[in-house]
């Protein structure tokens, strides 16, 4: 699998089909596999890269603490590397505000945006429910019951009255690359200062948010005040899903993407 060394890190990545470029970015704790339903189907359109964040998956994990501005650094180096000149970037929950601040750092990187289940400012709540999963990270004794619990404010009701919960805490459980508690609480504390707030207004990029209704992590607000805050960007809303549509319904999901890239 190919790495590239970026800002101290080993950046591991996948890439798959030909044309445009699409680069995908990972939430908190999450690694290339997350975006499995997209890779394929969007790469028949166009050459997708998906990128393990530092300290997940196959990317190493660096001394010291980090912020999302480093993780952003992280992606803009590995797009220099591959030859991406202009990408549609793509990132959901932390992986949102990855695209947020790599999107105004390096606007000439970006193609467009998409913006799924994310949020512009760590408020008090938000910051209250990731310090206590850092926290719980940190003295389960049972990884199931701890994934089972966190998994609980990722998904919506239906996949757990349906059962596909299970298959995707076996997915999480069986993963051969798993993150250490020590990366996640790192990468936990990395996004508690994110605020881009004052700096939303400068993307001039098209910019679609998307956010599932039942979402518990990153309310409904979270997407508002962000398509709020970027000039022009559009606001869907997807019925009965919660944090990561993209996997809970993937092909009307990756729809409503390819519509959004091809109306560009």
């Amino acid at each position: 699998m190919p790495t590239e060394r970026i800002n101290g890190v080993d950046l591991h990545y996948v890439q798959a089909g030909e044309g445009d470029d699409a680069l995908l970015l990972c939430g908190l704790g999450d690694d290339v596999t997350a975006w499995n339903g997209q890779l394929g189907p969007l790469g028949e359109r166009y050459r997708v890269t998906v990128v393990d964040n530092r300290g997940v998956g196959r990317s190493s994990l660096p001394d010291g603490e980090f912020t999302v501005r480093d993780l952003a650094a992280d992606a803009i180096g590995l797009c220099d590397a591959v030859g991406i000149e202009g990408a549609h970037i793509m990132g959901f929950s932390m992986g949102g505000a990855i695209a947020q601040e790599l999107a105004i750092a390096r606007p000439d990187l970006v193609r467009s945006l998409v913006i799924v289940g994310s949020w512009a400012y760590s408020d008090r709540l938000f910051r209250t429910f990731i310090e206590s999963s850092a926290y719980f990270a940190g003295i389960a004794d049972d990884e199931r019951k701890f994934l089972m619990y966190f998994l609980a404010s990722t998904y919506s009701r239906a996949v757990f009255e349906d059962g596909r919960i299970d298959a995707f805490c076996e997915a999480t459980l069986n993963n051969p690359h798993p993150q250490s508690t020590e990366a996640f609480q790192r990468t936990a504390r990395a996004i508690l200062g994110h605020d881009t707030r004052d700096r939303l207004g400068a993307i001039a990029r098209p910019t679609l948010v998307i956010y599932g209704e039942e979402d518990v992590i990153c309310p409904p607000r979270h997407s508002r005040e962000i398509a709020t805050l970027i000039p022009n960007a559009r606001l869907v809303g997807i019925p009965a899903q919660a944090h990561q549509p993209f996997q809970e319904d993937p092909a009307a999901f990756n729809e409503t993407v390819l519509g959004f890239w091809g109306s560009l």
